[in-house]
């Protein structure tokens, strides 16, 4: 789980709590955080949920202590001033990598301890949320160091200035004064603007996609890599930097790389590494914050919970707007024009009910919304024949997605130590579950019919799913054959191998074949398990299932071998079994049957189609069939 470093002197600063160490690791305890001892430099070290990344920061883990301590209460939704600056998103962009979002941060107060925060607070969100950078990454810039262009979208007559002078030489005191922009203030219960302006962005800086060696920049750390006089390419970043080296993999199948230009030229290189010029010491006081990515919804939350730390040093926020130009990528949630800081708060709801019996107390109302102000929220309640909370949740808090997410909060600030444990009213004896006890018994069943039980992965690829299966290109909807369903992906996989869930259990008994083709035939095996589709009937969009499969390979197999192992699995559970002649692509014509179980459609069952055979490398027949497990069950 993740750790972070809190400096207990910030910590002081930032509660306005002079508490001692002891006293700040007990309050931290209560707060889930647990200590982990210290570094060389003092700092304590607490590991957390990871579910709770609003405090990857001491900003973080400070503004959860002034709720504790009842400094705070409900909903705090900072201000935001008119967006100034426009990040253009080009078509150019790698469509890996298409979305973008940022945030404009003034009058910052960064000393020694808030940049070390702020540089911890970025690492700690590119390892949980970015996924290693791989979903979301961070560049945050000294805005001073930027000139920006004119905005295409904007149309704006702004005079275009060329600087005489080189980065180095530039001096960020020597800048002309920017006239403060108009104030906008948010309406904190619908966290929307209440006061717009007119005025269009006045400078912009533009995403878009590069060769690998169509530009030159200064990085960051360049003094650990050879450079020429003009800086190094994206290419040579990834081959001769150290960061470069690390996150190379992240873009190596890109034609183009991501990049982040201003008037200047090249100054990010995401999600790889920022340039020298706009790097940010204990002297910025403006600050550019941009995240590229492949979730604009990650990125957006990444982006919050940076802000809300950098408000909390003294910072005033600044929308920036972003355009994502014809024909790039831009979300369709959202659409290609977005404010962001994305500052909307959400909401969920949650019985009365269900947090006395959750927790097991008695609660009023009244006292319900109070704990929910004290954790940071805001509530109201509705009277009926059951009273529910309707519960706002501020927009850093990215972990709150269900009731059992308010009941938990609610608890945290009643104090879980205060909860006296209770036995139950009646005694009960535990057993196992129906559906266990007939995956036990299918088992067992196949067993005696000779099959070899074999325990496969749930998770698969697409080429093994569907390609070598012969269901490439098949329809995917509500009749389409068994296996064809469009399956539930894996949003982040660690490996090509395991993509999505698999929608039937077949192709995982072939593959198994194909591993065993060393071994003497025949083999009989067979497998009760996990099967998954998209389904949006469902309340969780996924239709979930178990599964009986076997296969059959053999000289001599055929469609009478699978069909007489299948009528004595029926025949065992007192099931009545037809098999109408079908077609499905992964069988022979002539050769499959459906597989129809006390009069409802279960599944299918033949020969493997000789396609199928091939693309496994299999030299002999194999007969299969496949059904759900739910229609052996008792109504």
């Amino acid at each position: 789980m993740p750790v972070v470093d809190i400096d207990t002197d910030e910590l002081r600063a930032l509660t306005g709590h002079d508490k001692s160490d002891e006293e700040f690791r007990e309050d931290l305890f209560t707060l889930g955080l647990e200590y982990e001892g210290e570094t060389e430099d003092g700092d304590l070290q607490f590991e957390f949920a990871p579910d709770r990344l609003d405090r990857l920061s001491v900003e973080g883990v400070a503004r959860s202590l002034r709720y504790q301590y009842g400094d705070a209460r409900g909903v705090y939704v900072p201000e935001t001033n008119t967006a100034d600056w426009v990040i253009e998103v080009d078509d150019t962009v790698p469509d890996d990598r298409p979305y973008v979002t940022g945030a404009v941060v003034r009058g910052v107060d960064l000393d020694d301890a808030a940049l070390e925060s702020l540089i911890q607070l970025q690492e700690k969100l590119h390892a949980t949320m970015g996924r290693a950078r791989e979903k979301g990454a961070i560049g945050i810039h000294d805005l001073t160091m930027l000139k920006g262009e004119e905005p295409i979208a904007a149309g704006v007559d702004t005079p275009d200035v060329e600087s005489t002078e080189s980065d180095a030489e530039r001096d960020p005191a020597d800048e002309d004064p920017i006239e403060a922009p108009t104030v906008t203030t948010r309406d904190v219960e619908s966290s929307s603007p209440t006061e717009t302006s007119s005025r269009a962005p006045q400078k912009s800086i533009s995403y878009r996609g590069i060769e690998p060696d169509g530009d030159r920049f200064v990085p960051l750390d360049h003094e650990s890599m050879p450079i020429g006089d003009n800086g190094a390419t994206p290419h040579e970043v990834l081959a001769d930097h150290p960061t470069g080296e690390r996150y190379a993999d992240l873009v190596a199948d890109y034609d183009r790389y991501p990049a982040i230009y201003d008037a200047r030229g090249l100054f990010s290189f995401p999600p790889v590494i920022n340039g020298q010029r706009t790097e940010v010491s204990t002297n910025s006081r403006d600050l550019f914050v941009e995240l590229t990515g492949t979730d604009q919804w990650t990125i957006d939350k990444m982006c919050t919970v940076i802000c809300y730390a950098l408000v909390a040093r003294g910072g005033q926020l600044e929308e920036v707007q972003v355009e994502y130009a014809d024909g790039a990528t831009h979300p369709a949630e959202y659409g290609p024009e977005l404010l962001r800081p994305n500052l909307e708060c959400d909401e969920k709801s949650v019985s009365h009910e269900r947090i006395e019996a959750t927790l097991g107390i008695e609660l009023d109302a009244d006292e319900v919304v109070d704990l929910f102000e004290r954790s940071g929220l805001d509530a109201a309640y509705s009277l009926g024949e059951t009273t529910v909370y309707d519960v706002e949740i501020p927009p850093y808090r990215v972990d709150v997605l269900h009731p059992t997410d308010l009941v938990d909060d609610v608890g945290r600030t009643y104090g879980f130590n205060q909860l006296v444990p209770t036995l139950p009213d009646v005694g009960t004896v535990g057993g196992r579950h129906e559906r266990s006890r007939l995956e036990d018994a299918v088992r067992t069943t196949l067993v005696g019919l000779g099959f070899e039980e074999a325990l496969n992965f749930d998770m698969t690829a697409a080429e093994r799913n569907y390609d070598r299966m012969r269901l490439a290109g098949v329809d995917r909807g509500p009749d389409a054959p068994l296996g064809a369903r469009p399956p539930a992906e894996i949003t982040s996989p660690y490996s090509e191998s395991y993509t999505q869930l698999r929608t039937w259990a077949l192709p995982s008994l072939v593959q198994l074949l194909e591993q065993n083709t060393h071994r003497a035939y025949p083999q009989d095996l067979a497998e009760v398990g996990f099967v998954a589709h998209v389904d949006d009937s469902e309340a969780t969009n996924v239709a979930e299932a178990r599964h009986v499969a076997s296969v059959l390979a053999r000289t001599d197999a055929t469609y009478e071998d699978a069909k007489s192992r299948l009528q004595a699995v029926c025949d065992a559970f007192d099931a009545d079994l037809a098999t109408p002649p079908t077609d499905h692509p992964s069988f022979l014509d002539g050769r499959a049957a459906r597989v129809v179980v006390d009069g409802e459609p279960a599944g299918v069952v033949g020969e493997l189609h000789p396609e199928v055979l091939v693309a496994h490398d299999l030299e002999l027949p194999v007969a299969a069939f496949e059904f759900n497990l739910a229609a052996l069950a008792d109504d």
